[in-house]
């Protein structure tokens, strides 16, 4: 199995889905992953009311899974309300949905102003194991991770849209605690984890990258640059995943 981590650049407004389409086209993989609100940008406060997608407007990604999967982050309008979205598209069908649950609300953050948090977190079937989607704060709630590890996903996709902050002469603060928090989540959930994080400028937020696959052992198999802008697939080895999961004693 091949996963392609689109590490992207969003625009602040609804032009992004042509260069999503584009990313897609050019990167075949069995599964393409892109950030949260890959098709917003982040910082939409009060525009969400406007750039919010109805479903039937994403037909055209649905056309492009019968190539390969693709998960996505977006904004959705469902009947009246702005969900922020996790989206898993296969073989021409939207196949699960999931709306973040943990809106931060807090420092730089206003997300709980614009958007109605998810209800459930679950897990899906798809043709490469089972499968869930997390939406960045969802993943900072011991809650969640405990859930996971009930569910017993095989892949656990973690999409966010996290700023830079906490810089020290050793690093990011940010990006040591992202780091604790997947390889928690992999570990716990003898699961492997792949979190795409976005990268640009908004309204003076730096998103840092970082995307990265952590295996079921904790092991940072690979990791995108810093900043930069960068779709790079990666091979995820199912045999030893089968074996990990197997002395985790996690059926």
């Amino acid at each position: 199995m091949t996963i392609a981590l689109a590490q992207s650049m969003p625009q602040l407004n609804r032009s992004n889905l042509k260069r999503v389409l584009e990313v897609i086209q050019d990167n075949r993989a069995d599964v393409i992953v892109f950030p949260e609100l890959a098709l917003n940008g982040y910082m939409l406060q009060d525009k969400v009311f406007e750039d919010a997608y109805a479903l039937e407007e994403l037909h055209v990604l649905k056309e492009a899974s019968r190539h390969q999967d693709i998960v996505i982050g977006v904004a959705i309008n469902e009947a009246g309300r702005t969900y922020n979205s996790a989206l898993y598209f296969s073989n021409g069908a939207l196949c699960h949905m999931h709306h973040k649950m943990h809106l931060p609300n807090y420092g730089m953050f206003e997300e709980a102003r614009y958007f109605f948090k998810g209800e459930t977190i679950t897990c899906f079937d798809t043709q490469y194991g089972k499968a869930a989607m997390l939406i960045c704060e969802d993943l900072w709630r011991a809650s969640v991770i405990a859930t996971l590890s009930e569910l017993k996903p095989d892949l656990i996709y973690v999409l966010a849209a996290s700023p830079s902050r906490d810089f020290s002469d050793t690093g990011l603060g940010i990006e040591s605690q992202w780091h604790a928090l997947l390889t928690s989540g992999a570990l716990l959930c003898s699961a492997y984890v792949i979190f795409v994080n976005r990268v640009g400028f908004e309204d003076g937020l730096g998103f840092w990258g970082g995307s990265r696959v952590i295996t079921a052992q904790g092991v940072c198999e690979h990791q995108l640059k810093y900043f930069d802008e960068e779709t790079v697939t990666v091979p995820l080895n199912h045999t030893l995943h089968k074996v990990e999961k197997w002395m985790a004693k996690i059926d």
